[in-house]
């Protein structure tokens, strides 16, 4: 079973419907029981990062969370999901994230913030995570923040005055900087790709 993390900060309807659309069946919690019990667990894009690693440190999550990597399932983040995979979070202060990869999340090096659109994602190597997909290929993001740090483990990147890792993969740890699901049939495909990975 794949468990969506409800932070209880927003609205995931359009992450689901887009699961739905996939053929990826979830349910949503914010319960450690249900964690423990994942297959998957998915790590969404809705609000800031101080709020949900908050909501994953008061409801004793973060240790489920790391089992659940150790044990080799799948963990699964999409924008600020993403970063939360990482050491530091410098959005509004310092926050320490999972640290499950390597690297810091930062304010873009950019005039014009937040990065809101379409952008394209450059491919830096081969993965069942990109089958399909080309440079041609475009995705939606909304983020002020991104990563950086050593990214040895980037499978694609965009750039808006600078690189913004866009999707990530250590092994059993899988993350979008960008929302497939409001990236329209590129997103789908992502999506549809994701889901014979983790199968």
């Amino acid at each position: 079973m794949v468990t969506i993390i409800d932070y209880e900060l927003g609205n995931l309807a359009s992450l689901c419907k887009a699961f739905e659309t996939a053929g990826i069946e979830y349910k949503i919690s914010g319960r450690k029981e249900d964690l423990q019990e994942a297959d998957v667990i998915v790590l969404p894009g809705v609000g800031a990062f101080r709020d949900a690693i908050d909501f994953i440190e008061k409801n004793n999550l973060k240790k489920s969370i790391m089992d659940h990597v150790s044990k080799g399932k799948f963990l699964v983040g999409i924008c600020l999901g993403m970063q939360l995979f990482y050491e530091k979070s410098y959005e509004n202060g310092i926050y320490e994230g999972l640290g499950i990869l390597s690297g810091d999340v930062v304010k873009l090096e950019s005039k014009k913030v937040p990065h809101m659109g379409w952008n394209s994602l450059n491919l830096t190597r081969e993965d069942p995570v990109l089958r399909e997909l080309s440079e041609e290929d475009y995705v939606y993001f909304v983020h002020s923040y991104y990563v950086k740090g050593k990214m040895d483990d980037m499978l694609a990147f965009s750039e808006y005055e600078t690189i913004v890792p866009a999707i990530v993969r250590k092994g059993n740890v899988i993350g979008f900087q960008f929302h497939p699901e409001k990236s329209g049939i590129i997103g789908e495909k992502i999506l549809s790709n994701l889901r014979e990975v983790i199968r």
